[in-house]
């Protein structure tokens, strides 16, 4: 566990001043209206509302209609289009009101408990200069299967202890933790980060479309220079759209080349240890495919090889792709 030191009572009693911090939340939204709604209403029932919320929207037509429906919610609304990932985030944080000291991303199909910010404004009131970055807890991630966990171990794509950045520059899952736990990495949709981290860290805009692996290199690079916490008490709902059969051959060929791109940006991981892991992904989604007897990992396991080739010949570019 984290040390939380004195509470705010404590502090008062010191002498000393306690400042309030005052929370952001960017939404990048594109063609989820009904989504977008639901994350709406669980913002209304906050016991503490964020101070603002920036809707990052790249729809097709524009959502500025829903967020009118919300006029409660202190809403900022920008337009990005094309839509991309990491370039609709770093927008979004180009917008924060001056007085916002902390602020983070929310996926537009998540779902937060009513004290789920509450519960983070207490992480943060008593969270250390060296903390950067705080994940909500995703309450209904998928639970690790003992044969398949076991296989993803052995190829470096997974870890028993959670939220590790492996040698094979694969990052371990993080589940629902009993406690808060601290990580090398947080995922990018349900996370909040401190206002000097953002000025000093952009998304890398290289990772276009869908943005494959944007949110671990994001937080990667601040785990070098300061602390990622899960917060198990902040607690949210993920309510994902499975990946579109006509979208996995993209998916798969961004597998390969963004991770390889992240690790070669990156020069902490072991390219041996990557080469084992791919095979792995390989193997993994073709194991799909047979288990559930349908084509998407076979189209993956495709893509897989189209990033290979694309790589081996010298062009490790973008690849761009909304598969959701």
């Amino acid at each position: 566990m984290i040390d939380y030191g004195l509470t705010p009572g404590q502090m008062a009693h010191a002498g000393k001043m306690v400042v309030r911090d005052r929370i952001a939340y960017v939404v990048p939204t594109k063609d989820r209206p009904d989504d977008l709604r639901k994350l709406f209403e669980s913002l209304r029932t906050q016991g503490e509302a964020p101070d603002q919320v920036i809707i990052v929207d790249a729809s097709e037509p524009p959502i500025r209609a829903i967020c009118d429906e919300f006029a409660d919610l202190p809403l900022t609304y920008v337009r990005v289009y094309p839509p991309s990932l990491a370039k609709q985030r770093n927008a979004g944080m180009a917008t924060l009101d001056d007085g916002i000291t902390i602020a983070g991303y929310l996926d537009d199909d998540l779902e937060l408990e009513p004290d789920a910010t509450s519960k983070m404004k207490e992480f943060w009131s008593a969270a250390g200069p060296d903390v950067g970055g705080a994940a909500f807890t995703i309450v209904n991630q998928p639970l690790r299967q003992s044969a398949f966990g076991a296989a993803a171990d052995f190829f470096l794509l997974n870890a028993k202890r959670q939220g590790r950045l492996l040698r094979s520059g694969f990052a371990s899952s993080i589940a629902v933790p009993s406690e808060d736990i601290d990580t090398d990495w947080l995922y990018g949709g349900a996370t909040l980060w401190r206002r000097k981290v953002i000025e000093q860290h952009r998304y890398d805009e290289w990772y276009i479309g869908h943005g494959f692996l944007e949110d671990v290199d994001y937080s990667y690079r601040v785990s070098r220079n300061h602390k990622l916490w899960v917060v198990a008490a902040a607690r949210v709902w993920h309510w994902p759209r499975p990946v579109m059969a006509s979208k996995q051959f993209t998916l798969g060929v961004q597998q390969v080349v963004n991770r390889i791109y992240f690790t070669r940006k990156m020069g902490t991981f072991s390219a041996m240890a990557l080469s084992w892991a791919l095979l792995g992904q390989c193997f993994f989604n073709i194991a799909q495919s047979v288990q559930q007897r349908e084509s998407s990992g076979f189209r993956r396991f495709l893509g897989n090889l189209k990033g290979l080739v694309l790589v081996m010949s010298g062009r490790l570019n973008s690849v761009d792709g909304i598969w959701k």
